[in-house]
């Protein structure tokens, strides 16, 4: 007879323990997606994935030892336990290796009643042709929509368990506008949906983009370099906001003791109108986790507030390796609190600059200097959106700009994902050809 999610979980943390682990942790996934693809506009494909995973992680005497695999029949766990040791017994020994200690366990049910393959299609179909309808210029490369559900367990020998079933709908979108010869950049839009009760294309920012990219056709260049604003949209949000987690409040870098805020906890880091956090309970942050890979119950938190550091985004052996706080999650659901400025009115008050929709570069340095092209941007002159642009360079060290917010704007786009406003940064180099 086939094991229980929770049988595989109790006989695989067993076995561990019983072949020389000290401590032990075990996570089991099971998981479907039943996927509709578009490609070039026609439905290509419909499909159903079934994903299992077990995650064992196994410590002896500060030696670590983990296993990833996607089979769970009990042969298949014998090995996998079989390796885990293996690993651990060839292993350094490090003091910071643990697992997380009893709390209170939880189950968590997100459910939101199943698949509704009808009307998954139906939105995807309708999608497709308002798309030819209202767009014609627009041409869509792909569109990946479908409704993923995952239940997972997750164990530890200190007697942690955590339980979590969750459901969601997800959209993936790329497009492009094409005129006779001209074409614009490609562009796209990523959602996560708890209901089909919107058209996909009236979801928040999803139209701007598209009208972007036909505005996109016809580009100009900047005339010479200039010192000037940026409005970073919320369709950007890996040139600030995922290169704070990764270069400067993550494990790495302080570990690794190159970020630069790994003396700042407490002080001011940025201008007091940015408050940034990691908010995975959040109500319009659709899949946010409920408990972290280390087994600890997740809660939103703030990274930024008001300006000052008042969290870094540590795991457990980031915190046990650098003696700091650990994070309440290890989430990379953002939300970024509203400023008191509409959108309007920070475009008016730029007399030069960007309207930055993605950007295009290579990874910052330790020191946070960033550099690459603005893509699917628009200048800004006088107050006024002026003109799609091409070929423009933006650079600048991002621990400066954070200390040069010129506005947060009072609206804010959710996309399931994160929750983030409209940012302008002052000081930022553009240059053209």
């Amino acid at each position: 007879m086939k094991m229980t999610r929770q049988d595989t979980a109790e006989y695989a943390l067993e076995s561990l323990l019983k072949a020389g682990a000290d401590k032990a942790a075990c996570r089991v996934a099971c998981a479907r997606t039943d996927e509709f693809n578009v490609e070039a506009g026609k439905f290509s494909l419909m499909r159903t994935l079934f994903n299992d995973e077990l995650y064992l992680k196994a410590i002896s005497g500060g030696r670590k030892g983990i296993m990833v695999s996607n089979k769970l029949d009990k042969d298949s766990i014998d090995r996998s336990v079989a390796d885990c040791v293996a690993l651990f017994s060839s292993a350094s020994a490090d003091d910071a290796e643990d697992i997380a200690e009893k709390s209170v366990n939880k189950s968590f049910d997100r459910s939101i009643g199943g698949p509704d393959m009808d009307g998954l299609f139906n939105r995807s179909k309708e999608y497709v042709e308002l798309l030819g309808d209202e767009y014609p210029k627009i041409v869509l490369e792909a569109l990946v929509s479908d409704f993923h559900s995952a239940q997972t367990t997750f164990l530890n020998s200190n007697g942690v368990e955590f339980n979590d079933n969750r459901e969601f709908y997800r959209l993936s979108a790329t497009f492009l506008a094409k005129d006779g010869a001209t074409s614009s950049s490609f562009n796209g839009y990523d959602a996560i949906l708890a209901s089909l009760d919107v058209p996909f294309i009236d979801l928040d920012l999803h139209r701007s983009l598209i009208e972007e990219s036909v505005a996109s056709l016809n580009t100009r260049t900047v005339d010479g370099k200039f010192v000037g604003k940026v409005i970073v949209t919320p369709a950007c949000s890996d040139m600030i906001w995922d290169t704070l987690l990764g270069n400067f409040l993550s494990d790495a870098p302080l570990v690794m003791e190159t970020s630069r805020w790994k003396d700042s906890l407490g002080t001011q880091v940025s201008d007091p109108k940015l408050t940034m956090r990691a908010a995975p309970l959040h109500p319009c942050i659709v899949a946010g986790e409920r408990f972290t890979s280390d087994g600890y119950e997740s809660f939103d938190t703030d990274y930024i507030r008001d300006g000052v550091l008042k969290s870094f985004a540590l795991s457990q052996y980031g915190s046990l390796k650098t003696g700091k706080p650990r994070a309440l999650n290890t989430s990379t659901s953002i939300e970024v609190l509203p400023g008191n400025v509409p959108l309007s009115d920070m475009i008016k008050g730029i007399d030069r600059g960007i309207l930055l929709n993605r950007f295009s570069g290579g990874s910052p340095g330790p020191g946070g200097d960033i550099s690459g092209v603005a893509k699917n941007s628009f200048l800004i002159e006088k107050g006024a959106i002026v003109g799609a642009l091409s070929e423009t360079m933006v650079s600048f060290n991002i621990v400066d700009v954070l200390q040069n917010i010129s506005a947060i704007s009072a609206e804010r786009c959710c996309n399931g994902i994160n929750v983030l406003p409209w940012c302008c940064f002052d000081g930022i180099t553009i240059s053209g050809k």
